[in-house]
């Protein structure tokens, strides 16, 4: 399993791009697959802009890079290695986060660098009908220290149409905070996933995956003025795919659809399509779209007349309040990112690609909830490179 999200701003990246995956033990494909032939040897290079209206309130950058290896072993193992470097820059928000008009970018954001490191690992167990796969991760930051180990297997009938999925995880994390030496909190999160493929015709697949999640621990964002959040928090996801293969072009759509639901008092719901079409010269263009939608936690506190009015922090949360939060992240919104992929194959072993994604967020493209009229509009942009070898 992934690391879980962080406690600061950086994680909107995983937001944009993973959501579909959040918290699920593995996101290995469900399908008992035999053991792999050939080994693979890989590099990716992410770069991410957090972006503003204003430019001078470009609020978080990301190069990240990663390396992959993947071994078979005596024809019934496999083993799996991914290492990830990511250095992050820009300002994170105290609090709410609106248009520079209504308050200052200095006093209400903190300028912040920090630098990750993550490992994960893991070895697949191939039979005849199935596959038994253990897995650890470990990621660390100057403030966030993340460890985890999962296990998955999978079933196939002896037809190999229909595959029953199951995997559970542990996720342990430790959160301090930087130029807070009282912060020192820590998050345990179990999380199990069932799920079932069905081959439905010699062109169609159907999955549907249920997921739960049980967290407990230090939740609150430490860098937010206001903000102090429930102690326990868990997670129920159900999604669906479907894969179709168009004989003629000999392309292939993946549609996805996934409902997530949560103790804080968060839905969304996400829908997601992408259309891969090989071209000569062993290209393949793969344009994508998907659409995300969440109602707002319990907890959150819009915007009020005293952000609107002064340059002063935030106090609009109720006085008596248990849990608040002024962090945008948990407001009502809806969002969509738009991207294109392409990938060439040379020299029989060797493939690059290349991968640029566009996300918008706006309150209003919320499918339900009560959006937050007043925070800022906000837009960002990836860009992936990659290079891989069989061998």
């Amino acid at each position: 399993m992934k690391k879980v999200s962080s406690v600061k701003n950086t994680r909107v990246i995983g937001a944009a791009l993973t959501a579909a995956a959040m918290l699920l033990p593995s996101a290995r494909p469900a399908m008992a697959d035999a053991a792999p032939e050939k080994g693979i040897v890989a590099f990716k290079y992410l770069k991410y802009e957090d972006q503003q209206k204003d430019p001078s309130m470009d609020r978080i950058g990301v190069n990240a890079y990663s390396v992959r290896a993947m071994a078979p072993i005596a024809g019934k193992w496999a083993f799996d290695v991914t290492g990830t470097y990511d250095e992050v820059s820009g300002a994170s928000p105290h609090f709410h986060t609106f248009h520079r008009r209504l308050i200052d970018g200095v006093s209400g954001a903190s300028k912040m660098k920090d630098f990750r490191h993550a490992i994960d690992a893991g070895v697949t167990r191939y039979f005849g009908q199935g596959s038994i796969t253990a897995g650890t991760s470990y990621s660390q930051e100057n403030d966030y220290i993340s460890r985890s180990v999962s296990l998955q297997g999978s079933y196939a009938t002896p037809s190999k149409n229909t595959t029953f999925t199951l995997g559970t995880s542990v996720t342990t994390d430790t959160i301090t905070a930087t130029g807070k030496p009282e912060i020192h909190g820590r998050k345990h999160i179990n999380a199990y996933m069932l799920g079932v493929t069905q081959v439905m015709s010699k062109n169609d697949i159907v999955q549907i995956n249920l997921g739960r999640s049980i967290g407990h621990g230090y939740f609150t964002d430490p860098y937010k003025t206001e903000d102090k959040r429930p102690e326990k928090r868990n997670f129920t996801t159900l999604m669906g795919r479907w894969n179709h293969y168009f004989e003629g072009p000999e392309s292939t759509t993946h549609l996805s659809y996934r409902y997530y639901t949560d103790t804080f008092g968060i839905r969304s719901h996400t829908f997601s399509a992408d259309y891969a079409q090989p071209l000569p010269y062993h290209v393949t263009v793969t344009p994508s779209v998907r659409y995300y939608s969440q109602t707002e936690a319990n907890f959150y506190v819009p915007v009020g007349p005293n952000e609107l009015l002064t340059l002063e922090e935030p106090t609009e949360h109720p006085a008596d309040a248990l849990y608040y939060s002024e962090d945008s992240r948990l407001s009502a919104f809806g969002a969509l990112t738009f991207g294109v992929k392409v990938e060439k194959r040379f020299l029989t072993d060797w493939t690059i690609d290349f991968r640029v994604d566009h996300y918008v967020q706006r309150g209003n493209w919320a499918m339900s909830g009560n959006p937050d009229p007043a925070l800022a509009k906000f837009s960002a942009d990836f860009l992936q490179i990659g290079i891989s070898r069989e061998f």
